[in-house]
């Protein structure tokens, strides 16, 4: 780790393409009306349902548990915040009525890595 200062604010393509890396690291996900905790037996997918739908599963084996459908173009920008415990949080925000709301959230175990930061890019990888 860098003594570099957090990074507060991501765009949506920085945060996805980040993520998708980092599957292991998820805690939790939701929405204002929904959150789905990750379990020994889960494991989170990432996939496009189409063109402008992006789907991030919860799955038990092969069976779904629960499924978030994200649109991007909605997403202004993703603020990262530290959590409890030792846990950030990574929100979603759009802007509904011209105020800025938060429309889904990631909870993972560490905060954002920069890929020139990251341990793969010095030829390490390191497991979440």
């Amino acid at each position: 780790m860098t003594d570099r200062p957090m990074k507060n604010t991501l765009s949506f393509k920085e945060f996805w393409h980040w993520l998708t890396e980092h599957p292991n690291c998820i805690l939790r996900a939701g929405t204002a009306d929904s959150v789905v905790f990750d379990d020994d037996d889960y494991h989170w997918r990432f996939s496009e349902e189409d063109v402008r739908t992006l789907l991030v599963q919860v799955m038990r084996g092969k069976r779904p548990v629960a499924e978030m459908f994200i649109e991007p173009e909605h997403v202004t920008a993703v603020k990262i915040t530290p959590g409890e415990k030792g846990e950030y949080n990574f929100d979603l925000v759009a802007e509904i009525q011209g105020q800025p709301q938060v429309i889904y959230y990631f909870v993972l175990t560490h905060s954002y890595e920069a890929p020139d930061q990251s341990p793969r890019a010095s030829g390490h990888r390191r497991l979440h």
